[in-house]
């Protein structure tokens, strides 16, 4: 499937496939250094896809499912907990004992989002929405991640147009931290 025939539910779900490999990698992590390096790479991918889907994905839920309001309430709220256990994971060092169970925690989250979202929320939107939407749905998620921050930011706006506004900006600033630290992302 070539990229610009990709909609939507592709590209999250492709998403979520990369964020298990992820998970895997911080999972069999051994070494501290290795393991952070790791958390880091879940951290970055975690927060690029949740500033995605809350500036395009949360808002076509809204417009296209009946319970749709509900619906991206509940997926808000719950990227707002996994980005307040990612704030905690970036403040722990990886050697220290609290570490990894922060990091089991938020893998549990994320794993119980994305069951909740491939089993439910996506689904019904290919059902509800025109392929020609969800197609430039999946190319306008594609380019947010593109411009997303790579670090948490629990007190962000979560919500149009506020988080389309300011995500690029805080994105910007977080590939430079990046850069002068030596973090991957």
């Amino acid at each position: 499937m070539s990229d610009a025939a990709r909609t939507v539910v592709d590209v999250i779900v492709e998403d979520h496939r990369e964020v298990e490999e992820l998970f895997r990698e911080a999972e069999t992590a051994v070494d501290p250094a290795e393991l952070r390096r790791a958390t880091d790479r879940v951290i970055a991918e975690l927060v690029r896809h949740s500033v995605a889907e809350e500036e395009y994905l949360y808002p076509a839920l809204r417009e296209h499912l009946d319970d749709g309001d509900e619906l991206a309430d509940r997926e808000i709220e719950e990227h707002a907990e996994a980005e307040r256990t990612m704030k905690e994971l970036e403040a722990l060092d990886a050697a220290d004992a609290d570490f990894r169970p922060k990091l089991e925690q938020l893998i549990a989250e994320i794993r119980h989002h994305i069951g909740e979202e491939e089993s439910d929320a996506l689904p019904r939107l290919a059902a509800a929405c025109p392929t020609e939407e969800l197609t430039r749905l999946g190319e306008q998620v594609e380019r947010a991640k593109r411009l997303a921050p790579t670090r948490p930011h629990p007190s962000a706006p979560d919500r149009p147009p506020w988080n389309k506004i300011l995500a690029p900006g805080a994105g910007l600033v977080d590939r430079v931290r990046d850069a002068l630290s030596g973090r991957t992302s």
